[in-house]
């Protein structure tokens, strides 16, 4: 009876390891609860590596070996298989090529309110030589210090900001401010965005297009956190952004509050996103945690992304310290392609 009720136990443990290490082969990589599972892979590593030490424990006690043994073999197995997801997205933080001509720098931040000072975002912009930024959870007059103080060292930036409610002094969680160099060329957030009919669904997007009709359309993400009464709209959000990247020259970035994992089925023809392609997996830095700022990169979750379209090769990233915010901040350049 003991050993059939081992041989269950291990069975549903197998099952249980396949689905959390792999949950898009069994379509659950946006149910409840292993969307919010397979978001932090550090920790799930480490789980699995706990259960393998304790099994390794239990491989003395005779009549426990069987079914200890057991569960060492399927606990290493999901480790290892954890472990190699996660090297080949990339743990380490990171380093920018050096910047060229025809480079195009991103920032991402997702800066809690203001939590972040605008001088201390304004020297990122600086220091970092970055061309495009996009500040979830920013107000519109943060925007407008960041591009006075950057005017004043010679690296002009236009702002561009998305609200929803009318409600003054209302959380800067319902804004989003972008910052484009004009060197780029003249950008406008386009209405659906602007009014709200074509959005994410609880916190804003926006849709910024080049008015020359040259230049890449640039889409600053904020998709609603996967809280257990929010999943449906969560899912809406990221089939949302998924189809602001069609085949065309697009730049994606943003808090999207869902990592890689969360996005199998929504990329086409290569991508992860629609068209575009995550830059951190594809420069190194895919799995160190952008959230939450206080957990080691390791443990956290890689939320915060930078996706671009295939006319543009992504050959750098680099995740920065969070200066307060409860998210780190990304950094992506891209060149064009050919």
């Amino acid at each position: 009876m003991f050993r059939l009720l081992g041989i269950l136990i291990t069975v549903l443990f197998a099952i249980a390891s396949a689905i959390v290490v792999w949950p898009q082969f069994f379509d659950l990589e946006q149910t409840f609860p292993f969307a919010q599972l397979v978001a932090v892979r550090g920790l799930v590593l480490a789980a699995f590596l706990a259960i393998a030490v304790l099994s390794l424990l239990l491989l003395f006690a005779r009549p426990l070996r069987g079914f200890a043994a057991s569960i060492l073999i399927v606990a290493l197995l999901a480790a290892a298989a954890t472990g190699a997801i996660g090297a080949v997205r990339g743990f380490g933080t990171g380093t920018l090529p050096e910047k060229t001509d025809a480079s195009v720098r991103v920032l991402t931040w997702n800066t809690a309110g203001e939590a972040v000072s605008a001088e201390t975002i304004a020297d990122s912009i600086l220091t970092q030589e970055v061309d495009i930024v996009t500040l979830p959870e920013t107000a519109e007059s943060v925007g407008e210090r960041i591009a006075v103080m950057l005017r004043e060292q010679g690296h002009p930036m236009w702002v561009h900001h998305v609200q929803f409610g009318n409600v003054e002094n209302g959380p800067q969680a319902w804004e989003t401010t972008i910052l484009i160099s004009p060197e780029l060329g003249e950008y406008s957030v386009i209405a659906s965005s602007q009014d709200g009919s074509s959005n994410t669904s609880s916190v804003p997007s926006a849709v910024a297009m080049p008015l020359n009709g040259t230049g890449p359309t640039i889409v600053a993400v904020h998709a609603v956190a996967p809280r257990v009464e929010a999943m449906v709209r969560w899912q809406s959000d990221l089939k949302w952004i998924a189809d602001q990247c069609p085949e065309g020259d697009f730049i994606l970035a943003g808090d999207f509050n869902a990592t890689l994992d969360h996005m199998a089925g929504l990329g086409t023809a290569g991508g992860d996103m629609g068209h575009c392609r995550d830059v951190a997996a594809r420069t190194g830095t895919g799995t160190t945690g952008t959230w939450p700022a206080e957990y080691p990169e390791l443990v956290g979750a890689p939320i915060d992304h930078v996706m671009a379209s295939q006319n543009w090769n992504p050959t750098g990233s680099l995740v920065l310290d969070a200066a307060g915010s409860d998210h780190r901040a990304l950094i992506a350049q891209l060149e064009p392609a050919g």
